[in-house]
């Protein structure tokens, strides 16, 4: 479980086909010295497993599945990843319960400055859609957001200064892919609808 606040942005030191299939390297100078091999990141939202370890950097393997699901197959070298350790028991909660579990990879449609803020519009696609609520809580490559506008295809969420200047999203732009988590509450919440809806 993650909270959406992103502690670190590592950079892609490479991501290719070996004999245990698919592995990610990036480094982490904050970060590495805090975990070990076992524990689990979340990488641009997606939870992993540390499987190498050595000074400041990290290694995981990741399934083909993810890699379908997710933006981690456009990762290239020195692409800026958002980075956030498994969430401690007692640790302070700032954001909102974050699986770790990707729903799908959206385009983003714009990212704009509106005064002292940002204004980040992201695809809705269909099958996913139910889940989204004005001012719900979604998490955009890992970042703990709110959405602030529910449009017919899309949604919307204001990033402030400092998410920008702290998470990968200042990298963004019109056409990018973004990894999506939508609320846990609300999978809870069709699971249950569904289990006590009248059957024929």
């Amino acid at each position: 479980m993650f909270t959406g606040l992103i502690e670190e942005v590592g950079r892609v030191l490479w991501i290719r086909m070996t004999d245990r299939g698919t592995q990610l390297q990036l480094t982490a100078p904050k970060l590495a010295p805090a975990v070990a091999v076992g524990d689990s990141v979340a990488v641009n939202g997606c939870c992993l497993t540390v499987s190498g370890h050595r000074g400041e950097q990290l290694t995981f393997d990741v399934l083909e599945e993810t890699l379908d699901r997710t933006n981690l197959k456009r990762l290239r070298r020195d692409s800026p990843v958002n980075l956030e350790r498994a969430l401690a028991a007692g640790a302070p909660l700032g954001g909102h319960f974050v699986q770790g579990h990707i729903d799908c990879s959206a385009k983003v449609i714009s990212f704009d400055r509106t005064g002292e803020d940002y204004r980040l519009e992201v695809d809705l696609p269909a099958d996913f859609a139910h889940y989204a609520a004005y001012k719900g809580s979604v998490a955009i490559n890992g970042i703990s957001l709110t959405i602030a506008e529910l449009l017919e295809k899309s949604f919307a969420a204001w990033i402030i200064p400092h998410t920008k200047r702290h998470t990968n999203i200042d990298n963004i732009g019109a056409g990018d892919l973004v990894n999506v988590e939508f609320d846990l509450l609300a999978k809870y919440v069709e699971r249950m609808l569904a289990r006590s809806a009248p059957h024929d």
